[in-house]
């Protein structure tokens, strides 16, 4: 199946949104609900084998945004975020899973990507259901129902959080759809009520899960890169107002963009 649009995956997958992507030969395989996926890039998109359904993978890149304009625009409030933009074109947001994403970055908490992503993987593994070489990821009652077994995956502190959230979304405390109608303010603060949930966490979620593009979220590489370019430090708080006053709707394409490259691109001007 030939998805058609602007997108590069090398950056898009690699840059640490998701964390079930692995790198193969030719492209990048990775699971998305239940469908194992591989896709190769081409020309004017890529083409996507494992899933024939074209809504389902678009969705998933988030087709309805118009990445040139909003590109365009963040470039407009800075100069050297339209260098980042052409030094790397194609790179987009994706529209996550809301339970998926919400579970993965609790488990991200003081981690790096290579051992989010082996934590994810290790609780799939234990509680996902078999898709043909990789497993889903698992709803919250499979998790609470094999809960004896959790401590198998090695995921530290992190083990007690990832139950009780399973717990509260098993039960409606924690109404994903309920915040999915909430603004970006109202979405951060539901989901900063959840054990484990800090500002970063939340801001991670409401960017990558509830279209909140809006959002900035700051950590250690993000927060090296704000003050190396633009001397802002401090408090989280400081440096995500900053990001999302400085670069207004689409902070998070600003976001990423900085994230992936902010610190070895030079402008022509020497910015």
């Amino acid at each position: 199946m030939r998805i058609t649009m602007d997108v590069s995956l090398d950056p898009t997958l690699g840059c640490g949104q998701a964390h079930r992507w692995v790198r193969t030969a030719d492209g990048w395989q990775g699971v998305i609900g239940r469908e194992v996926v591989t896709l190769v890039q081409t020309e004017d998109g890529f083409d996507c084998s494992g899933s024939s359904d074209r809504r389902r993978i678009a969705d998933y890149f988030r087709a309805d945004d118009d990445l040139a304009a909003m590109v365009a625009e963040v470039s407009s409030r800075d100069p050297r975020l339209a260098c980042l933009a052409a030094a790397c074109p194609g790179l987009r947001l994706l529209r996550q899973d809301r339970w998926e994403c919400l579970a993965t970055y609790v488990l991200a908490t003081n981690a790096n990507v290579k051992r989010i992503a082996a934590m994810v993987e290790a609780v799939c593994e234990r509680f996902g259901d078999d898709l043909g070489g990789r497993r889903s990821f698992p709803e919250p009652g499979r998790i609470l129902d094999g809960c004896d077994e959790l401590g198998l995956c090695r995921l530290g502190y992190r083990e007690g959080r990832l139950l009780k959230l399973a717990e509260k979304v098993e039960c409606g405390e924690v109404d994903l759809e309920r915040i999915a109608g909430e603004d970006r303010v109202g979405c951060v603060e539901a989901l900063m009520e959840i054990e484990g949930v800090g500002p970063k966490v939340a801001d991670c979620v409401a960017l990558f899960a509830f279209d909140h593009l809006d959002a900035f979220p700051v950590d250690v590489r993000i927060a090296k890169v704000m003050e190396s370019m633009y001397g802002v430090s401090g408090s989280y708080r400081k440096v995500s107002d900053y990001g999302r006053e400085t670069f207004g709707r689409y902070a998070g394409y600003a976001q990423e963009l900085l994230y992936h490259c902010g610190r070895g691109v030079t402008c022509p001007d020497g910015s």
